[in-house]
């Protein structure tokens, strides 16, 4: 039954990858902005350094696992400049997808406290996809002898709108314009491969409230769009405690309930915690323990920014 269950997972998740794929999702996005939209960059003030690692449906072999590295920092009053990296795997690395950006951004003032920026990133894409690793896996129906995609480049560019107050946020982004196809066909039995880079929309949202001098509420929300598969909404709902310790909660539609927490273990590092569990039918299987994230983000002083002090986006 364990042989069938991951056979099963896995296959869903390997088509969609390739058919319909989207890019990687975190339950901590509010803390991972600069992955999925290039004007957030410098946007903190503060030369930021964030680092994520996800592993999804702990406990199912060949399972998805992200890890997600980048940086950014303001370069003058209103330009910023970022530079990320996301590695995402399914299948003990059957199916790998590696991404390297660079990001600008320009702010623009638009009041006392509002500003808006304009973000660019360029990079490229490895895909790389070896089907010598599915022999772990029984009954796929995988064409027979496929041929492997090793290491296949190609490059990409996206954009994004970003407007921030000391309270407020949002932002637009699609972070590939270029909907890369990947051929593969084998010379035997004349099956064909398509992995497919589609656009992805993202639109994010939050606000924070002060409920009283010692605790802050920020209610915030994810969408993300792409054609081939079901529109993603994440809804979380955190509170800021002392400025030191945050926690809450969050919802994927039709996915997953998650709990998060957070510290602020001094001015410039913080770690952050999230686990989801599964609320489709997968979740309810003694083999799925839930999928778990950690969250790590290093700031140093500018002249842009003196003084450090915690903020919940």
């Amino acid at each position: 039954m364990k042989k069938v269950i991951i056979s099963l997972v896995f296959s869903v998740g390997f088509l969609l990858q390739l058919h319909a794929q989207q890019d990687a999702q975190y339950t901590q996005y509010m803390y991972n902005t600069l992955s999925v939209n290039p004007a957030y960059a410098g946007s903190r003030g503060v030369f930021s350094i964030a680092a994520l690692h996800r592993s999804q449906w702990v406990g199912l072999d060949g399972a998805p696992r992200t890890q997600t590295l980048n940086f950014h920092t303001p370069v003058s009053e209103r330009v910023g400049l970022g530079l990320s990296v996301v590695n995402d795997e399914i299948g003990n690395g059957t199916n790998q997808d590696t991404y390297f950006d660079g990001a600008i951004s320009y702010t623009v003032p638009t009041g006392e406290t509002g500003k808006l920026s304009f973000g660019l990133k360029a990079g490229g894409h490895f895909l790389n996809v070896d089907f010598n690793r599915l022999r772990n896996f029984q009954n796929q129906g995988t064409p027979s002898s496929p041929v492997n995609i090793d290491n296949k480049f190609s490059p990409n560019f996206g954009a994004g709108v970003y407007y921030h107050t000391d309270k407020f946020y949002a932002g637009l982004s699609v972070p590939n314009f270029l909907e890369t196809e990947h051929f593969d066909r084998s010379g035997s039995g004349g099956n064909s491969f398509l992995a497919q880079e589609r656009m992805n929309w993202y639109l994010i949202t939050g606000y924070v409230f002060d409920v009283n001098y010692d605790l802050k509420f920020k209610p915030a929300i994810l969408l993300k769009a792409v054609q081939g598969a079901p529109l993603q909404a994440d809804v979380s709902a955190n509170f800021l405690f002392r400025d030191k310790f945050s926690f809450g909660a969050a919802y994927r539609w039709s996915a997953a309930v998650s709990a998060l927490v957070g510290m602020q273990l001094s001015d410039q590092l913080m770690i952050g915690l999230a686990y989801d569990r599964e609320t489709t039918a997968l979740g309810g299987t003694q083999f799925n323990d839930g999928s778990f994230e950690v969250f790590l983000r290093y700031e140093l002083k500018t002249r842009y920014r003196k003084v450090l002090t915690p903020r919940f986006f």
